[in-house]
């Protein structure tokens, strides 16, 4: 089956002075560097990045906004740019910002947009969906931040999109009405639409997405589903030894570092070196105050990527915390589905990205 959306060697490049991506110029700060992808039908698929990663310029590709540098984007196997009138109305697109009138009400706001829909949901439906039934009347600049957000939602919903890109889907929202858009989401995903993801909040692709990837300077450095994402990074025990026991006193096979009387274990088998280290404080009457152990964690792994040549910023806006993947046989930059994969990235440039974007 052709996967909902599909990029090959996709690149894009900011022609000098510009401000935006061009399409086949020459020179210019190349912010997309030959990545392959392809999401399946069905999926939730999360795009991180560090900042200045990538990740908009990206997206902007796939939504059809801006036309490749070189390489090919696809999205239910048309040109999203090329073709628009083939893609535009089985997508739905959920910005940061919606930039609405703001003397509409949320009922105006709708409807206007219905208008321009094909077979739109009745607008009932899509204030309920979203949490905003009773509030049709209000005016747009009346709402809160996070009523903005599910109006947003609302109205990339209305088409009853096959592809929904979701771009900080949650920013704004309480913990109630995050929970309820996570519900939504995979509602959504559950009837067969594809969602490809960006946000800022890790809990958020650990609760959802079933694949993830991390860009890094242009290019997807590491990706799989967030299970196989955290195990290929170590597991830590944390503890505080009592005065007069030094880490030097920890049985051999744990590898501690101590400072101060504080000890890290670092462990790729967590449940029996947990044991080795209750075994060994046991048998001494020794009290490991302040006990934590835990599995690496989905924050771990990026921040890790975030610190690769000494910096996490200098990008393009909006690029921070954003990823990529691909499933079956990949070629260059992509990943086989079922699988982690790293990717050692250099940095290419020192130029600063922010006057790309």
């Amino acid at each position: 089956m052709t996967p909902a959306i599909e990029a090959t060697d996709l690149r894009r490049t900011y022609v000098e002075g510009s401000g935006r991506g061009t399409g086949r110029g020459s020179g210019g700060f190349e912010a997309v560097r030959g990545i392959s992808f392809a999401v399946p039908r069905g999926e939730i698929f999360a795009l991180l990045g560090t900042n200045g990663a990538g990740k908009t310029s990206t997206v902007e590709l796939l939504e059809g906004l801006a036309v490749p540098s070189a390489g090919t984007a696809r999205v239910l196997g048309h040109d999203p740019y090329r073709e628009r009138s083939a893609v535009r109305p089985r997508i739905g697109i959920m910005l940061q910002e919606g930039g609405f009138p703001s003397d509409l009400t949320v009922a105006e706001t709708i409807r206007m947009w219905a208008g321009c829909t094909s077979g739109a949901r009745p607008v009932g439906e899509a204030l309920a969906a979203t949490g905003l039934a009773g509030r049709e009347r209000v005016r747009i600049k009346q709402l809160s931040g996070g009523e903005r957000r599910r109006l947003d939602l609302a109205l990339a919903l209305l088409g009853r999109p096959e592809v929904l890109f979701l771009d900080e889907p949650t920013t704004g929202l309480d913990a109630e009405g995050r929970r309820d858009t996570w519900n939504l989401v995979r509602q959504l995903r559950d009837g067969g639409t594809t969602v490809l993801l960006t946000t800022h909040y890790l809990e958020e692709v650990e609760a959802l997405a079933d694949r993830l990837a991390i860009m890094h300077r242009g290019e997807i450095v590491l990706s799989g589903t967030p299970a196989e994402v955290t195990a290929a990074r170590p597991a830590r025990i944390r503890f505080t030894l009592p005065e007069g026991v030094l880490a030097a006193q920890l049985p051999l096979r744990l590898r501690a570092a101590e400072t101060d009387g504080h000890v890290e274990i670092r462990t790729r088998d967590l449940q029996e070196d947990l044991a080795v280290l209750l075994a060994w404080a046991g048998e001494g009457g020794i009290r490991l105050d302040g006990l934590d152990a835990r599995s690496a964690s989905l924050e771990e792994a990026f921040l890790d990527i975030a610190s690769r040549d000494g910096s996490s910023g200098g990008g393009l806006p909006g690029d921070v915390l954003t990823g990529d993947a691909r499933s079956g046989d990949a070629p260059a930059g992509g990943v086989p589905a079922g699988k982690v994969q790293t990717h050692d990235t250099t940095a290419r440039t020192d130029r600063q990205e922010a006057d790309a974007r």
